[in-house]
């Protein structure tokens, strides 16, 4: 575990945020030399066919069958980039033996991780914790899941008395913005059935995501002087929170759960005469999916033709779709998780993702790609935190997947 730990340590101080913005791919540089760094590491610790592609921003290795029988190949997939919070200078600190109090992230700031706002806390009495300093997140999502694999990987290779089949193993980028698996090549990748490693509390196994779309609002309006302006201006600021309005009021994250979708009002920009508004879309239903962009559209029309002229428009796109329509057809990747789990005494928690994983993408490729923990919590700022036990888990849970599918021959 202190290996692990260490591995992690060493990953999460570099800054891999990922830009929404840029247009190259990866989109930062960050990532680039990240994955030239992780390059160097997968040929040290004696992985093959380690390969960069520049057209892609996959990094991709493989750890060759060791057995003379037809096992069916199998990966493992991490994304190297963080979300869109702030990650330079990412100073994680250790907690050991955590004894179920408040944690002081940053004394100077007075930043505590409080049991009152995350009683998820209570669960890891006993563990050692890696904390952020309050000032940045840290970075597990998905740092951690690439450490677990490439442990993994290590204690394979220095145990070449377990058999095994093939092992295939692909850090991206750009997942947080919605990309990263656009250009992965699935026919390169050559296995019938992965795993990405990007979960969160131990036990969660998740083969069913969010149909996800996104929106770009746009609202024309007319600037004229307040003495004047009656009968003459359009407050795009106005309509933008008029838009807003006829969405669905309990259809948001904050008051929904389960398979329950939402519209996210993501950000807004506004001034008179001109406003614009970033919407995400999610559903696990594909039908309710699709009546939600048909909301969008509709409401519109709605207030152009309220106004007389083209006051809004919406520009929107499908992100990625529902994993589970593809996998509940095959649940073998989902079924030897689990057995992998009970194997190692960890109670499988089967949901849906409220959100999305490169595996969304991947499955649609040809390859069921289900989502399995990491052990870290409160990903996207500055309270993430991940178990180093828990970590430790994900990397065991991999490695028994392995073996059980070393007993699945084709």
């Amino acid at each position: 575990m202190e290996q692990l730990t260490q591995r992690l340590l060493r990953y999460v101080k570099i800054n891999t945020r990922s830009d929404e913005a840029s247009t190259s791919v990866p989109s930062t540089q960050s990532q680039v030399e990240f994955a030239r760094m992780l390059e160097k590491e997968c040929l040290q610790i004696g992985l093959s066919d380690v390969t960069y592609n520049t057209s892609n921003g996959f990094l991709t290795a493989t750890l060759p069958s060791n057995t003379s029988k037809e096992v069916t190949p199998i990966g493992f997939i991490a994304h190297m980039d963080t979300a869109d919070f702030e990650s330079e200078n990412v100073s994680p600190h250790i907690v050991h033996n955590y004894d179920g109090h408040d944690l002081v992230l940053n004394d100077e700031q007075q930043i505590i991780l409080k049991v009152a706002d995350f009683p998820n806390l209570k669960n890891y009495v006993g563990h050692t914790l890696m904390l952020t300093d309050g000032t940045t997140l840290l970075g597990a999502d998905n740092k951690a899941g690439i450490a677990a694999i490439l442990e993994a990987m290590v204690y394979l290779l220095n145990h070449p008395e377990i058999e095994h089949g093939t092992v295939r193993v692909a850090f991206g980028p750009d997942e947080e913005i919605g990309r990263g698996a656009n250009l992965f090549d699935a026919k390169g990748f050559n296995t019938k059935y992965a795993y990405t490693v990007d979960g969160s509390v131990k036990g969660e196994l998740e083969y069913e995501s969010f149909n996800a779309a996104a929106a770009k609002v746009t609202f024309k309006g007319v600037s004229v002087h307040p003495g004047t302006a009656k009968g003459k201006m359009i407050n795009a600021v106005k309509l933008a929170m008029e838009f807003d309005a006829m969405l669905p009021v309990d259809q948001v994250p904050e008051k929904t759960e389960g398979y329950e979708g939402f519209f996210l009002c993501s950000s807004l920009n506004a001034t008179i005469e001109n406003a614009s508004a970033s919407y995400i879309i999610r559903d696990h239903d594909k039908e309710k999916f699709n009546q939600k962009k048909q909301l969008m559209l509709q409401n519109a029309a709605k207030m152009n033709d309220q106004y007389g002229t083209a006051v809004v428009s919406v520009d929107m796109h499908d992100s990625y779709y529902n994993m589970g329509e593809v996998i509940s057809k095959d649940m073998t990747p989902v079924n030897v998780a689990k057995q992998a789990m009970e194997n190692l005494g960890i109670t499988p928690i089967i949901k849906p993702i409220r959100g999305g994983t490169d595996g969304s993408k991947i499955t649609f490729m040809g390859i069921p790609t289900p989502n399995i923990f990491t052990g870290a919590e409160n990903f996207h700022g500055k309270y993430e935190f991940a178990s180093m036990q828990d970590l430790e888990a994900s990397k065991q849970t991999i490695l028994e997947i392995i073996r059980l599918f070393s007993q699945l021959e084709k």
